[in-house]
């Protein structure tokens, strides 16, 4: 859970440093907050199409192949880091100018970005890593190592926002600059427990080999229709912060603090949706399918009972949870809040089921079919939200539950294409 929620946990304590700062920042943050979490993802979605391979070959009892794969993945995450930074050093000021109508909420974003940038060489290596523990099902030490980059994390935006410590006060570029330096000590720590973990070289891992262009392109072919599926979700859920951005500076800060309710409510999903992945093809390289859906139905009802244990009080209580949790400050923005986190109960019910299944179908390497299933939901939430902002002008409860439609149409299709059982014939 914790090793698929990095990103989510630099985006909470970035968000509750920033809260405190003005509210402007508070609303920048979550709008550069998502567009980050986008090329973030990215890599995230690449590394699946390697765990999942990985676990496949574990599961053949090839533990060579296991390294092989990981050098393949870490040699395109590396080139393909290099084309986002490129993109965020000399895309990023044009891109937002194009879509942010604030001039103050786009300097702010701009000046997160700038050093923020720089932290995607370090994420994009990590989630390789990740990728490979998790596909050996080996996940120790991704606590530790989260735990470590959120201590630093938490450490560093208190001295570079506030300029505490001797250190400069920088506001929100200095959360983005203490994000990516958190991001690097925790690369450098996951690199010192490999040097040191015996298992590393049954993967030989100690063996540097050659670029091996048609690994690269099989783990391209299996994770393109996976990273095209988180540019689309993601995609419009920027564009939903944006058309909500239009509706001022306070409606998009209590979307802020839904959204980081959101993240870390999401927590469990992410992790049990990170374990599908390789239980499904770990099972399926086994030669048995006949267990991939009852695995993943009993994983969503853990998942739904996991989520529904930490978002209750949450959510019925957040003046008692989310007050202190954003150290004091202002109470109003948490009661306008109320209506939203209602509706965002719904939507983690939902979110439990559809993204296990939806993660359970890309185990099973039937990768292109889950971006049809997406592509239809996306349409769905981008014209649901288009309508109920600009045309209808409704209120933020009614554009929050575009999520609800979203998460229905998702797990119904994906649902069928799982019991239609097409998905046999897949060769990874």
């Amino acid at each position: 859970m914790l090793g698929s929620a990095v990103q989510n946990v630099i985006a909470l304590t970035d968000s509750v440093f920033l809260y405190h700062v003005s509210e402007s920042d508070f609303a920048a943050i979550g709008l550069v907050g998502v567009f980050y979490l986008i090329i973030a993802a990215i890599g995230y979605s690449f590394s699946k199409g390697g765990q999942i391979i990985i676990a496949r070959r574990a599961g053949e009892q090839r533990p060579g192949q296991v390294g092989r794969t990981f050098y393949a993945l870490l040699y395109f995450a590396l080139g393909l880091a290099g084309i986002m930074f490129c993109f965020m050093q000399y895309g990023g000021r044009p891109f937002f100018d194009t879509f942010v109508q604030s001039e103050v909420i786009f300097e702010k974003c701009i000046a997160y970005l700038e050093p923020r940038s720089y932290g995607v060489f370090f994420s994009y290596v990590g989630v390789c890593i990740i990728a490979l523990y998790t596909g050996v099902a080996r996940t120790s030490f991704i606590v530790i190592d989260t735990v470590i980059l959120a201590v630093v994390n938490i450490l560093l935006n208190y001295g570079l926002i506030y300029g505490k410590w001797g250190l400069p006060e920088m506001g929100i570029a200095g959360a983005g600059l203490a994000s990516t330096i958190a991001e690097a000590v925790a690369f450098v720590v996951f690199a010192v427990y490999i040097l040191f973990d015996r298992k590393a070289r049954t993967y030989h891992l100690f063996r540097l080999p050659r670029v091996d262009l048609k690994l690269i392109v099989r783990i391209f072919k299996l994770s393109g229709p996976v990273v095209v599926q988180t540019i689309v979700g993601l995609g419009s859920w920027f564009v939903f912060f944006t058309f909500i951005e239009g509706m001022g500076e306070r409606a998009l800060a209590i979307s802020n603090l839904a959204r980081m309710v959101y993240l870390v409510l999401s927590i469990p999903c992410w992790g049990y949706a990170s374990g599908i992945n390789t239980l499904v093809s770990n099972f399926i390289g086994m030669q048995k399918r006949q267990v991939v859906v009852p695995i993943i139905w009993k994983t969503a009802k853990i998942t739904l009972a996991t989520t529904m244990a930490i978002a209750l009080p949450i959510i019925l209580f957040p003046t008692f949870f989310l007050y202190p949790l954003l150290g004091g400050g202002d109470m109003t923005l948490i009661q306008e809040a109320r209506p939203v986190l209602y509706i965002l109960l719904v939507i983690l019910v939902m979110f439990s089921f559809g993204g296990i299944y939806f993660n359970g179908l890309s185990g099973t390497g039937a990768t292109r079919q889950a971006l049809y299933i997406q592509l239809a939901a996306t349409l769905l939430y981008v014209l649901y939200t288009f309508v109920v902002v600009k045309v209808l002008q409704l209120n933020l409860v009614w554009v929050w539950s575009v999520e609800i439609a979203y998460w229905a149409v998702a797990l119904s299709l994906t649902t069928w294409y799982l019991w239609s059982r097409r998905w046999y014939g897949t060769v990874v």
